[in-house]
């Protein structure tokens, strides 16, 4: 029997700020030339920090304002919580949308007919449930920005959840904002992990809350977000993935890396009865070519500097009914994983011969005592990352500017009393 290895994934901060690394491929870029010379990128990268440094310490400013509602009313802390959480949704999204503006593809099979959906001026907009285990494979450090741009659309972007390594707990800012929004730290040991682990799912598996943002079942609405590779895929990785297979007597995948089980199978198990669906998204790149790897090209100075972000971002979707698979069977559910990865590492065999995954466009009729329903396949839907209204940006200002004017009145009536006049306010 193959031993099995922990399955939890670790978003990463790429520390490699130049164009490509070692070992990264020779041009053409599958971007592209590059769009901006020496000056304009050191003016976008400081239009860049200066917008980070807006937005994420006004934030995290505004999560310790609302910080004392956890002793005075637990819905409400929870509920600006999750605002404060879709804050974060907008300012990333608004990333993409100004420093890397990037085109998506999306698709999916007959499983999400009728989930998937084009507005009217082209945006994206899914209807998936308010529960939901998401998995995918993991491409480049920036995979989870783009599904979180999924949530957004979907309107749940103020309840993602993310595992992530133990090290960005204590990031100044950015560490401590990460724990109100209650993700899960891991130090990749997993006797030391697994109860962390089990205790924000069991917070997720009862939490029941009211007030606003708090959904429309008994449970609070939870978008899982989790890699089952656990890292994402490099030269390095693949190697490892290579020596694994070569150790297990299985064979290795060619444009992914072999699963893990136990970390998914543990959080399914945690979360049995209350999380009807596992949501998977198979993502590919345009343009890397067969061998190379997206870390080595998309980097942060290549996608938001020098203007060479991914051509197109591609998305297959489908579905998984979780009564449908075996939780409780470690070996077949290591088998399951395994044969859902083998068909993703088809999907991707697909696209690089085609250019794109498939689409279903088919329609489902179903009778009711109201009548009869259709839902049909969504096709490819050509769509980009932007925000459905400009002025959602002031959502992520609005708290700080309201205790800001509250603050400034009760000054103002203080020095009134104090003095009996509006002295220093003219």
């Amino acid at each position: 029997m193959a031993k099995e290895r922990t399955s939890y994934s670790m978003p990463e901060i790429n520390p490699d700020f130049g164009a490509g690394s070692a070992g990264q491929a020779a041009e053409p870029h599958p971007a592209g030339r590059i769009r901006h010379g020496l000056s304009v990128q050191s003016i976008r990268a400081l239009a860049f920090t200066t917008w980070w440094f807006m937005v994420v310490p006004t934030i995290h400013t505004t999560q310790l304002l609302g910080s004392p509602l956890y002793l005075i009313n637990r819905d409400y802390f929870y509920a600006y919580m999750a605002l404060t959480k879709q804050s974060f949704g907008i300012f990333i999204t608004t990333i993409t949308a100004w420093f890397s503006p990037t085109r998506v593809r999306v698709s999916g099979d007959k499983s999400v007919r009728g989930q998937l959906h084009q507005t009217a001026d082209g945006r994206l907009q899914t209807d998936f449930p308010e529960r939901l285990i998401m998995i995918a494979n993991h491409q480049i450090y920036t995979d989870w920005l783009y599904l979180w741009w999924v949530a957004y659309t979907n309107s749940m972007h103020g309840h993602v959840y993310i595992i992530l390594k133990e090290s960005l707990k204590y990031v100044p800012i950015v560490g401590p904002g990460m724990m109100f929004y209650g993700f899960v730290f891991m130090a990749r040991h997993w006797a030391k992990d697994k109860p962390r682990l089990q205790h924000r799912l069991q917070l997720l598996n009862k939490g029941s809350h009211g007030g606003p943002l708090s959904g429309s079942k008994n449970l609070d609405p939870m978008w899982f977000l989790i890699f089952p590779e656990g890292t994402n895929l490099s030269a390095n990785t693949q190697g490892r993935s290579q020596k694994w297979a070569d150790k297990t007597g299985v064979k290795n995948l060619r444009h992914a890396l072999l699963p893990r089980s136990t970390g998914l199978q543990f959080v399914l198990a945690q979360l049995q009865g209350t999380v009807d669906w596992v949501y998977d998204c198979t993502v590919a790149y345009e343009g890397i070519p067969r061998g190379k790897y997206g870390q080595d090209l998309f980097t942060l100075r290549s996608t938001y500097f020098q203007g060479r972000p991914p051509k197109s971002v591609n998305m297959y979707w489908r579905r998984f009914a979780t009564s449908s698979i075996p939780i409780d069977d470690p070996k077949d559910f290591e088998n399951w994983l395994m044969q859902r990865w083998r068909e993703k590492d088809d999907l991707m065999e697909h696209y690089v011969q085609h250019g794109r995954f498939p689409a279903d466009d088919g329609e489902d009729t179903k009778t009711t005592t109201e009548g009869s329903e259709s839902s049909k396949g969504a096709g490819f839907i050509d769509t980009e990352v932007k925000l459905a209204h400009w002025y959602e940006v002031g959502q992520m200002f609005i708290v700080l500017a309201a205790f800001a004017l509250l603050f400034n009145i009760l000054a103002k009536i203080w020095n009134i009393v104090l003095y009996g006049n509006m002295v220093g306010y003219g």
